[in-house]
């Protein structure tokens, strides 16, 4: 991955790429008056991460530029702040103060929501297995500004680690972290959606594997949650209690844990 700026950016920026860059162990790169295009035949790789003043943009080959974005996150963030429920927040049974570990982060929207209600007491990780979208979501969780200061100061909160569920679980320690959330990424497509669709080449596609759960198990102290679509096989194989929600395209299922 090479990580680049836009054309004729101001030194903050430039230092900021570079940072990013030395961070994520991938190589910065002066953008000149070079295309994408020209950046990719000139350096041999196809995964850019453009860092400019006001976004944080991924663009790779044959999709849409995908930019840091908490998009319905956002909106639910709104709501949440006005006191409404959210399902997943009341599925997880989190509590203001509560730490949280987002185990497949994305765009980080979910872990948003978790460090909203959480509040400056709580401890929300966002864990992402894909470097592109770790660098992404870790520059976009510092810099982006929503016009909510809530929103923003929520999003700086949130831990950002880059490294695989599975191992990440292991080298905790038990009963370590109030709430361990699964979303992972749907095998087929519920739609198609601008959103998420540049998200998919990224995705860790497997399914998850009984000795995730079971270190999730070892590791919550309240509750460990899954979100998959609706009467998915994934809640029974895996030991989760599906909370059905009328016609909802979309179902959570739970562990809760019996301290």
């Amino acid at each position: 991955m090479i990580i680049t700026t836009g054309f004729d950016p101001i030194p903050e920026i430039v230092q900021r790429a570079k940072a990013l860059a030395e961070h994520t162990g991938t190589q910065f790169v002066p953008r000149g008056k070079l295309s994408v295009r020209r950046l990719v035949e000139r350096y041999g790789d196809e995964e850019i991460l453009v860092i400019l003043q006001e976004a944080v943009r991924l663009i790779t080959p044959g999709t849409p530029p995908m930019e840091f974005h908490p998009s319905m996150g956002f909106v639910r963030a709104k709501r949440i702040m006005k006191g409404e429920p959210d399902a997943m927040l009341e599925a997880a049974r989190m509590e203001p103060g509560d730490s949280v570990l987002d185990c497949t982060a994305g765009l980080g929207s979910d872990s948003l929501l978790f460090a909203v209600l959480g509040g400056e007491g709580s401890t929300v990780t966002a864990l992402e297995s894909s470097l592109p979208l770790y660098a992404l979501l870790s520059e976009g969780m510092k810099h982006y500004t929503s016009g909510q200061v809530k929103v923003n100061e929520a999003l700086r909160r949130i831990r950002v680690v880059h490294g695989e569920h599975l191992d990440y679980l292991r080298a905790l320690p038990d009963k370590s972290v109030d709430i361990v959330y699964f979303d992972p990424m749907f095998r087929v497509p519920l739609m198609d959606s601008s959103a998420i669709s540049p998200l998919r080449q990224f995705a860790n596609t497997a399914a998850l594997s009984e000795e995730t759960v079971t270190e999730a198990l070892r590791v919550a102290r309240k509750t460990v949650l899954l979100k998959e679509k609706a009467l998915s096989g994934e809640f029974a194989r895996l030991g989760f209690t599906e909370l059905l929600r009328g016609s909802a395209k979309i179902s959570y299922g739970v562990i809760y844990i019996d301290n």
